[in-house]
């Protein structure tokens, strides 16, 4: 009856890569932080209740498509996961090379009302092309091409991504102050969490690329 639901591997080795991409910096956490320490925790929430609705979306036409492409053709999708799963190591590298991008505008306290704020929120997300190629190279990674229910275990790792990074973010928006100045002032915690991120999804490409090789 639970057959939607991955091993118990593959959700302890997905749940580690969320952990990873939600503390790493991008345009949503300075989103959040930022309505945080300018206005208050309402706005900040307001803000990733917008982002993580965008994510939901994103998951839902991901299944879909991803579903409709396995389908179709099993070879096809498993060739998106091993171009996947290079996408996921340069992301790897760049993190490395580039480091996050985390620009706080602690004075801006646009847009006015929170469901502007959500609004910001949700189209930070939704409209990121980034976004969009991510989650499509990123989901098909814990799910095997030959699985009968590989269209609701997508559905199912995108709506845990969501349920996995809310704890943590609201962690984060509750003492955004002290985060945010620490993100700014240390050059060490920021490089810390871009060698998480690259160590998480490196180690995912490295394993999937070295495992189809054998």
């Amino acid at each position: 009856m639970l057959d939607f639901i991955p091993e118990t591997p593959v959700l302890l080795a997905y749940t580690a890569a969320v952990i990873a991409l939600t503390l790493t910096p991008g345009p949503d956490m300075t989103l959040f932080l930022s309505q945080t320490v300018s206005r208050s925790r309402l706005a900040g929430v307001a803000a990733y209740a917008g982002a993580a609705t965008g994510l939901v979306c994103h998951t839902v036409f991901v299944a879909v498509g991803l579903s409709a492409l396995l389908l179709a053709s099993a070879t096809a999708f498993t060739v998106l996961k091993v171009v996947g799963a290079l996408y996921l190591l340069w992301l790897a590298v760049d993190a490395i090379r580039n480091g996050s991008s985390f620009h706080l505008s602690a004075g801006e306290k646009a847009p006015g009302s929170l469901l502007k704020v959500y609004a910001k929120g949700l189209l930070i997300n939704l409209l990121n092309p980034k976004i969009i190629v991510f989650f499509i190279t990123f989901l098909p990674q814990f799910v095997s091409p030959s699985d009968p229910d590989a269209a609701p275990k997508l559905l199912f790792l995108g709506v845990m991504f969501v349920v996995v990074a809310t704890p943590i973010t609201l962690t984060m928006i509750a003492f955004a102050g002290s985060l945010a100045a620490l993100l700014k002032r240390s050059r060490v915690a920021t490089r810390t969490v871009d060698w998480l991120f690259a160590t998480v999804l490196g180690g995912f490409a490295i394993k999937l690329l070295a495992t189809r090789a054998g």
